[in-house]
């Protein structure tokens, strides 16, 4: 059985997502935004080779807002949780359930991390534990399983700069050996969106074109 890589997935609705970003943004430009690296981060899923793509949905009664993407083969999963780390469990744990030997999940808030950095966490997860991707705000884009840890997500102060940091503590607690990828980014921020559109057009060509359109527009 292949290995899984799920997308953890709002539904792109104004006043509810991107919400950092308004002002300079409005909340309809903000959902907008969203909307645009969600569906650039699911394309990048699913054209990753020898995986199981998945989108992670939240709230579970908006997954109606992706089921085109079942045809592509996208395994889809209604999740929800007191915070990101139970949605990170449960869907990880349930992936495990069915079998899946690798889980990765990963942020949508756009690859801007190449294709190769998954292989190489799928790489690490042979002989460590827990792999994380470390963005550079303090949290994370990527944490890797080959089995359900329940604890290695409990008590971490999620949405601060200390997610990261309160993670590898818990898995060195829990007795997990922890591999860490390149740092990325995030877009949260003004400054983060600023800082994206300059490296799509410096660095990123013909990466993430549904985000490159819609700075554009």
């Amino acid at each position: 059985m292949r290995p899984i890589v799920i997308v953890m997935a709002k539904a792109p609705r104004a006043g509810e997502t991107k919400t950092r970003l308004c002002p300079p943004l409005t909340a309809k430009q903000a959902a907008g935004l969203y909307s645009a690296l969600l569906a650039d981060t699911i394309e990048f899923v699913v054209n990753l080779k020898h995986v199981q793509p998945a989108v992670a949905v939240t709230p579970p009664d908006s997954i109606g807002h992706f089921l085109d993407y079942v045809h592509r083969g996208v395994r889809l999963y209604p999740v929800a949780g007191r915070d990101i780390g139970e949605a990170l469990h449960r869907v990880l744990a349930t992936a495990f359930g069915e079998g899946y030997p690798k889980a990765i999940a990963i942020h949508s808030d756009g690859p801007t991390f190449p294709p190769a950095v998954v292989g190489q966490a799928m790489t690490a997860l042979d002989t460590h534990d827990v792999v994380l991707g470390p963005c550079d705000d303090g949290g994370y884009y990527l944490v890797g399983l080959k089995r359900a840890c329940a604890p290695l997500f409990e008590g971490i102060e999620w949405s601060t700069p200390r997610v990261t940091s309160q993670t590898i503590a818990r898995a060195e607690q829990l007795g997990l050996a922890a591999y860490l990828l390149p740092a990325a980014s995030d877009v949260d921020t003004a400054d983060d969106l600023a800082r994206l559109a300059g490296w799509l057009s410096r660095d990123g060509q013909g990466r993430m074109p549904h985000t490159r359109a819609f700075l554009s527009a």
